[in-house]
């Protein structure tokens, strides 16, 4: 084994995490060691999903990897640093070599290096990680500038940057993710045991076309490639052999975008006689009845489409290019077509107003999703929406120590006005859920005016401004 492949992951450390319980495997670094070893490069992963930081620190003193390979994302950060630490502490571990990639390296390329990473592979990693453990296993360090998507410091301790990595055009030449190479199964049964019913998740596709200002494009990019029909059938055709999963999560960002793709997935299906149950996420602006008839029949049980607002001023701030009149009459198309429907809303955007999160709530009461999920907006690092409120944040933090999510900046009202109004959303949609339940309703009611008066509270304490 010459690469050992991590995530610094650890469901047990995170609270949030706990109380959802549905981990997904890490496909980025499956992909990574799949493609290594097709080209003749050993490797190893080490799925922190459900290990501590103690077992990994040990497997690492046990085994001396020659590199160490970490997926990093801004919930995965701080670990990451941690574990770089202890390896450049370790005496054992001299020789080392730590190389990072996954969305969170490519805009901290220097906190990163000067915390002591070695390398960092900046967007699709599969080549360039190929090409970089080449050049080092052949003692040709002198060709790593010619290595396109890296980071690194020369020897005079200077901070270099390579050309731009060339995305894959044809990602149908790329293996199936290694997942031989973790326990599937552990997901597997804790989704079962939690939830009743367990997924497997799969990716079609790579990148995004769309330009919504809070979405991070970081590792592929403004792109769409994507995988035949037909290939991603044979991944699920054998997924189904060696796991038999209750369902499949497409992780893919606009799943129903190319239409000749859908149907051509639907054909593919029905030639192989394959039945599969799968949810996934996608816009309203490509959906249709004939899209949604494709998703039923191919076996979609819950489709996710996206909105963020209810409020068209807002969504169109955020560059979302999308009607929510067409949001409400998708989720509502789908609903009677027998799909469960999702949602996403972000509260709390530069320029949302009272007005707007009533018009939020007037959404998810129209359109009555049977899901939705909130949050409060944040700005990643490298998106419009970040350098919209760079000049507007009101803490400085210590990077090492912080990720994206905890930054806060100057909005409409405060972030404790956001915080009740999450809370308001939240129980004013459910009581409206639940009016046939008087018990239930009349407490959702309740927590919903206790939210609203806090809302109201926190307008007068706000300072005003000339």
């Amino acid at each position: 084994m010459k690469v050992l492949l991590t995530h610094g992951y650890f469901l047990k450390e995170d609270e949030k995490e706990q109380a959802i319980q549905r981990p997904y495997p890490p496909l980025g670094i499956l992909y990574v060691s799949a493609y290594l070893e097709q080209h003749g490069i050993s490797t190893a992963v080490f799925d922190s999903t459900f290990s501590e930081k103690a077992l990994l620190k040990k497997h690492l003193l046990d085994i001396k990897p020659k590199y160490l390979a970490i997926y990093v994302n801004l919930m995965t950060k701080v670990n990451v640093l941690s574990i770089i630490d202890f390896v450049k502490t370790s005496d054992h571990l001299y020789d080392t070599t730590i190389i990072l990639g996954g969305p969170e390296v490519t805009y901290n390329t220097r906190g990163f290096l000067d915390h002591g990473a070695d390398f960092l592979v900046i967007g699709e990693g599969e080549e360039t990680m190929l090409e970089l453990i080449t050049a080092l296993e052949n003692d040709a360090t002198d060709t790593i500038p010619e290595i396109n998507g890296l980071a690194y410091k020369d020897l005079n301790g200077k901070h270099c940057q390579t050309g731009e990595r060339t995305k894959i055009k044809d990602i149908n030449q790329l293996p199936m993710p290694n997942r031989k190479a973790i326990d599937l199964f552990k997901y597997l049964n804790l989704w079962k045991k939690v939830h009743g019913s367990n997924a497997i998740s799969v990716s079609t596709m790579r990148g995004c076309p769309y330009t919504c200002k809070w979405c991070s494009r970081a590792v592929y990019g403004l792109s769409y490639r994507r995988r035949s029909p037909e290939k991603v059938v044979e991944e699920l055709e054998w997924l189904k052999e060696e796991y038999n999963p209750d369902t499949f999560w497409f992780v893919d960002d606009v799943f129903t975008i190319n239409h000749r793709w859908l149907a051509g997935f639907n054909d593919a299906l029905k030639k192989k006689n394959l039945k599969i149950s799968y949810e996934c996420i996608t816009r309203a602006d490509r959906m249709n009845e004939e899209v949604i008839k494709m998703m039923k029949e191919s076996g979609c049980f819950r489709v996710w489409i996206g909105a963020e607002s209810g409020s068209q001023k807002i969504i169109d701030l955020m560059d979302r290019r999308v009607k929510v009149d067409m949001v409400r009459e998708m989720i509502t198309l789908a609903k009677s077509s027998g799909i469960e429907t999702g949602t996403f809303i972000m509260l709390g955007y530069p320029g949302e107003t009272e007005k707007d999160i009533e018009e939020t709530i007037h959404h998810l009461k129209t359109s009555n999703p049977d899901h939705f999920t909130i949050t409060i907006a944040y700005p990643i690092r490298g998106t419009d929406l970040y350098q919209e409120v760079e000049s507007l944040h009101t803490k400085k933090l210590n990077w090492a120590f912080s990720s994206d999510r905890d930054i806060d900046f100057k909005r409409t009202y405060s972030r404790s006005y956001y915080d009740h109004a999450l809370r308001r959303v939240i129980n004013e949609v459910n009581y409206y859920k639940n009016k046939s339940n008087v018990k239930a309703a009349a407490a959702f009611k309740a927590k919903s005016l206790v939210s609203k008066l806090g809302m109201q509270w926190e307008k007068i304490k706000q300072p005003k401004t000339s």
